[in-house]
């Protein structure tokens, strides 16, 4: 795990889930997958916004022309654990099909706008991806 990703987790958890800095306005969630090659725990934290019970997170990595890590978990494994606020969920992650992926995308953008940006750097389809609270 990167330094950066390691000192918002502190503070994550440190602060029932809020951070400053470059964060201090977005809701994050710590999203806990197993590594797809290595089966490894990994945990990211992700921006994330609701629908309805669900939460939406989406694969930008930055606009970067590939995927992240994560992502790739998530197909291998979509049964995960989030961390949102003080509390810890078992949530199922599916990748969004169309129109519901456009929808959920520009809600995401329109809530932290640099996701647009990531949209219009990148010529890949950002996946979205939904992670459905499991009784």
């Amino acid at each position: 795990m990167s330094d950066w990703n390691k000192q918002i987790i502190e503070e994550f958890r440190a602060n029932k889930g809020h951070v400053g800095g470059h964060f201090e306005n977005t809701p994050l969630l710590l999203l806990h997958t197993t590594g797809a090659k290595s089966g490894q725990l990994r945990i990211n934290p992700v921006a994330y916004v609701k629908d309805g019970d669900r939460f939406v997170i989406v694969a930008s990595k930055g606009g970067a022309p590939e995927n992240p890590d994560w992502y790739y978990n998530l197909l291998a494994h979509p049964e995960v654990t989030i961390e949102v606020g003080a509390e810890t969920l078992k949530v199922e992650a599916t990748a969004a099909e169309e129109p519901e992926r456009t929808r959920l995308f520009d809600q995401m953008a329109a809530k932290n706008p640099g996701f647009d940006e990531y949209r219009k750097k990148t010529t890949r389809q950002i996946p979205v991806i939904v992670l459905t609270p499991q009784m």
